[in-house]
């Protein structure tokens, strides 16, 4: 017994161990379709997030507001107090919708995570136009070349969309404007009446020579002076080579149409000439009053406020309502009959 005790235990302490080998080594020794390649670790921390190309631009986008924010501190342009904030330009961007930024980085964004995403682009450009009204001009190129990726590529078309262009004059002193009231619109060219000067209406008296000047000495009982003749500059107002009155003969469309010379005090100072189209009377009649309003506005800037306060220098947004189904008008039903 006591020999195979002895001869077990030998065994027991005699236990040979198997080496380890990393199946990396085994590749080609031992080919195992189960065992998966060497691959590189992931080199975006947010690899496991599911949305690493959303988070790894919001992170990048978080850093340079970080940034930024130390270096306008270091320049002592941050606090700033609330007269010097008000005094900023204001912003002047057109971010990209969540479906262009989805498509670019083809990920699909939440609501949420998209306003999160517009909250920090709008604090990086509140710091760009902190820096661009400072005069930090690095700073403030740096921060544009990363707003650019995310605006879009028409900004300035979709920014010059609300602008009203300036009405400009030709080589005669004309203006050009255009009115549109419902399917009307006018074409209006205007330019100021040209008034002799006062000077040369008075014509000097002339001494013939060789002729002595005779005074009269006849007086009458009664001093009378004939009045001095009044000159009256006409001014013409012609639509489609026609007088106003002759084009509009009822008189609330004569009216609408010399509105704006009566609110401005500029009546018989300006010469008008339209072509107008489409329409009936009254569309005509409000296209015509909208152009003659802007061409007073580019004539006399100081009756542009009058203008715009009795709002003659708008589009009357009012259309005719479209026919319904079902209905007679646009609102008016058939006349109902029970038998």
């Amino acid at each position: 017994m006591n020999v195979v005790r002895n001869a077990v235990g030998f065994t027991l302490r005699c236990r040979t161990y198997a080496t380890y080998v990393p199946p990396a080594s085994l590749k080609e020794v031992l080919p195992n379709p189960r065992i998966q390649p060497w691959k590189p670790p992931h080199t975006s921390p947010n690899f496991y997030t599911g949305r690493s190309e959303y988070y790894d631009q919001l992170n990048s986008l978080e850093d340079a507001v970080t940034e930024s924010r130390i270096a306008l501190q270091r320049l002592q342009l941050l606090p700033l107090p609330a007269f010097a904030r008000n005094a900023i330009p204001p912003a002047r961007h057109v971010w990209q919708t969540k479906q262009d930024i989805m498509e670019n980085m083809n990920t699909l964004i939440s609501t949420t995570r998209y306003r999160r995403l517009i909250t920090t682009l709008n604090q990086l450009d509140e710091y760009r136009r902190i820096a661009d009204a400072a005069g930090v001009e690095i700073l403030s190129e740096e921060i544009q070349d990363i707003l650019s990726v995310f605006e879009k590529s028409n900004k300035e078309a979709i920014l010059a969309q609300g602008k009203r262009k300036p009405v400009e004059f030709d080589q005669y002193g004309r203006t050009y404007t255009i009115g549109r009231r419902k399917t009307s619109h006018a074409r209006v060219w205007t330019i100021a009446v040209q008034r002799p000067p006062e000077d040369a209406a008075a014509e000097p008296d002339v001494e013939e020579e060789g002729l002595p000047q005779i005074e009269s000495t006849v007086t009458s009982a009664v001093d009378y002076s004939p009045p001095k003749p009044v000159k009256v500059t006409m001014t013409n107002i012609l639509i489609n080579n026609s007088p106003l009155a002759e084009y509009f003969p009822l008189l609330p469309d004569r009216e609408r149409v010399t509105l704006p010379f009566k609110i401005a005090g500029l009546v018989g100072a300006y010469n008008v000439f339209a072509l107008v189209r489409g329409g009936g009377s009254t569309g005509q009649s409000g296209a015509l009053s909208l152009g003659i309003a802007k061409a007073l506005a580019a004539h006399e800037p100081d009756v542009a406020p009058i203008l715009q306060k009795a709002k003659l220098l708008r589009r009357d947004p009012r259309m005719v309502e479209r026919k319904k189904t079902g209905r007679k008008k646009a609102r008016a039903g058939y006349n109902w009959v029970k038998r």
